[in-house]
This record gives C-alpha cells, structure tokens and sequence, in this order.
C-alpha cells in the first residue's frame, strides 16, 4: 500500500488540541483537510508527522511550539499611539484588528492592553508559544 510522502496531497480528519485537553479546531462534521506535503500549507510538524502513512491509518502527533507557531516574541508586541488608530474604533482588550506591513500584506494583531494614550497591540500567532496535539486520520493520498 502506498505510504504518504513529500510531495504528494493527500486528506486528513483530525482533531486539534492543546495540552490540557481543549479542542481548538476539527475537521469532525466538514471535509477533510487536503494539502501537499512539504509545501509550506500546514505547520512544519503536521507536514512531519503524516510521512509514512498509509489510507486509513491513526496517529497521534505531539507537536512542539517549535515544530508549530514557534515561541511568543516580545519584539511582536508593540505599543501604537491611540491618536493612530482609524476613527471610530473603540478599543477593547483582545479586539482583533487587521494591519498593513510595509509589503501590502494584511495581518491579524491583538489588543492586548489599553493605556491612556496608547493600546498594546500583539502580533505573536494567537498559538505562539503552545505545543500542539493532533488526533489524525489520512483518508486519501494522490500523487
């Protein structure tokens, strides 16, 4: 039987959770997640732990922090002029805000704190610094 490998696509079930057992996202009740392996899709670990696999097999991944968001960095974490923010925004602490880097690419910051003149905003991954289970099943490899 084949074995999943890089470059191939193939389709999971899975269901991921953080160590103490909270459920952060499944593919339960929808289609399974499809991508190619070794193409930068998912994170480094799930891209690891499914080379090997055959249809229909089980696993268990522990990924850690590294292998998956990577590790909360304080240079993400910044501090932004209230008088900077667009009208009309009122802020709250863990409002999400999109923002612009100097590419044109958009992004998702947090408001993490709020002073009088100015909010903290953080940058870090909402999973930075988390190490990651998955509970996967590969249904489906195609080449």
């Amino acid at each position: 039987m084949k074995k999943a490998e890089n470059g191939d696509t193939i389709k999971v079930h899975y269901t991921g959770t953080l160590n103490d057992g909270t459920v952060f996202d499944t593919s339960k009740n929808r289609e399974p997640l499809e991508f190619t392996i070794g193409s930068g899709q998912v994170i480094p670990g799930f891209d690891l732990g499914v080379i090997g696999m055959e249809i229909n097999d089980k696993k268990t991944l522990n990924i850690s922090c590294a292998e998956a968001y990577g590790e909360r960095r304080e240079e993400l974490m910044f501090d932004v002029p209230k008088t900077d923010l667009p009208e009309g925004i009122n802020p709250q602490v863990g409002q999400q805000l999109q923002m612009q880097n100097n590419d044109g690419q958009n992004f998702i910051v947090v408001i993490s704190e709020i002073n009088d003149s100015s909010i903290k905003i953080d940058a870090n991954h909402p999973m930075a610094g988390e190490d990651l289970n998955f509970d996967i099943e590969l249904v489906e490899i195609s080449a």
